[in-house]
């Protein structure tokens, strides 16, 4: 389960844990950071990396700056990184620390959706 800062706030982490739900959190900045870590979630998030067209942030873009010094405060919790990528741009990502990539539109608004589904399975697996 994916929950952003706004919905752990109601969020029964409790039963989701006793579900064996595994629990994934966005950050956005340090703060959602902090608070994402005193959770302790199965992964966290951090976007958007790129600019993104899926929804209006009020965030500016990460970058992939940003990846490394997340996956440097959340150890082993493994990082996924989403917003604005790619398959061009997911050496990058990878390089700078992150265990995962999220995406939506680049594959929802794309012509051949599967065959840009089979694009980022080959490019993610050369990281595996």
């Amino acid at each position: 389960m994916h929950l952003g800062q706004e919905d752990l706030q109601t969020a029964d982490r409790s039963r989701i844990r006793v579900a064996g739900v595994r629990l994934g959190l966005s950050t956005h900045d340090h703060i959602e950071l902090e608070t994402a870590m005193a959770a302790e979630p199965d992964y966290i998030a951090l976007g958007p990396i790129y600019p993104t067209i899926l929804k209006k942030m009020k965030w500016p873009p990460q970058g992939v700056e940003r990846i490394n010094e997340w996956k440097r405060r959340v150890a082993a919790i493994p990082l996924v990184a989403i917003g604005g990528l790619n398959p061009d741009r997911l050496d990058g990502v990878f390089a700078a620390g992150a265990d995962s990539a999220a995406v939506v539109t680049d594959i929802t608004l794309n012509a051949d959706p599967q065959a840009r589904t089979r694009e980022w399975i080959e490019k993610t697996d050369r990281w595996r």
